[in-house]
């Protein structure tokens, strides 16, 4: 098989189609979710929290003090930034929460499953046959 068709039989799986929707499709909800995160649920904790701002929390470790964390990076001081560290995390938990609220309220919407219940299929004769035997050789002892 040339690595024409080969290529060609490789692009037109399934699979391969499959996951380039979900790639696609992933890539646009991460940016709702972003939104989601950044333009409400963001905003609503700066409320909450009288607008306190963690990407200026920072130790430097050069022992001086700064007023800012450009100041800081300005003059090349090595620094210890938990603020940023602090955002990342409280960003991380909201996008959790968002994405659970999403797929909860996805899941109403969800058709739900029909489980069939399938009977145990009746004995063959071997089986029962089988089972005699066994009953038979229990009743001797």
């Amino acid at each position: 098989m040339g690595f024409v068709s080969e290529f060609k039989e490789f692009i037109s799986k399934g699979n391969v189609l499959d996951l380039a929707v979900g790639v696609i499709i992933g890539g646009a909800f991460g940016k709702i979710v972003s939104s989601l995160t950044d333009d409400i649920l963001m905003p609503i904790l700066s409320l909450l929290t009288g607008g306190i701002d963690f990407k200026e929390w920072f130790f430097a470790l050069d022992g001086k003090t700064y007023a800012s964390l450009d100041l800081a990076k300005e003059a090349k001081a090595a620094t210890i930034n938990y603020g940023l560290f602090l955002n990342a995390i409280i960003t991380f938990l909201l996008m959790a929460f968002a994405i659970f609220w999403i797929v909860k309220l996805a899941n109403r919407f969800k058709k739900p499953q029909v489980v069939v219940a399938v009977p145990d299929p009746a004995p063959t004769k071997e089986e029962m046959l089988l089972t005699e035997i066994r009953d038979a050789l229990r009743s001797r002892a």
